[in-house]
Parts: C-alpha cells; structure tokens; sequence
C-alpha cells in the first residue's frame, strides 16, 4: 500500500561528487614528490588552492589570487 504524501525514491547516484584525487594533487617526477597546486600563503603546508580560470582561491580561508591579463 502506497503511503500519501511520500518522497519518491532517489538515484543512488544522485547528489555526490567525486573528489579531486590526491592523483590530480601531486606527480611524481624523478623519484621525487611534486606538488600541482599552490599552497594558501594564509593556511600554509597542506591547504591547496583551486584553479580558475583567472584566479586561484582556498576553500579554506577564501584567500584569492587574480591572475594578470598578458598582452
């Protein structure tokens, strides 16, 4: 028997994101770590900023940095 008023039932797909991967975060090169991304100035060691297309934020403390038009 069908409840009134009920919630329909959700993909189980619906609703996550996939994380960025510690891969996309560092390289290996030449037996060494790498990291691809800048660190917060603010935060420091381990806190990452995201790129954008013009500028690079942390998600953290929402430090932001623009990046400079070239002519």
């Amino acid at each position: 028997m069908a409840e009134k008023g009920g919630k329909k039932p959700v993909a189980s797909s619906a609703g996550k994101k996939k994380a960025a991967g510690a891969s996309k975060l560092y390289s290996v090169e030449g037996g060494k770590l790498k990291r691809n991304n800048l660190t917060c100035p603010k935060c420091g060691n381990g806190v990452y900023m995201a790129k954008h297309k013009d500028r690079t934020t942390c998600g953290n403390c929402h430090y932001t940095e623009f990046s400079t038009k070239k002519k």
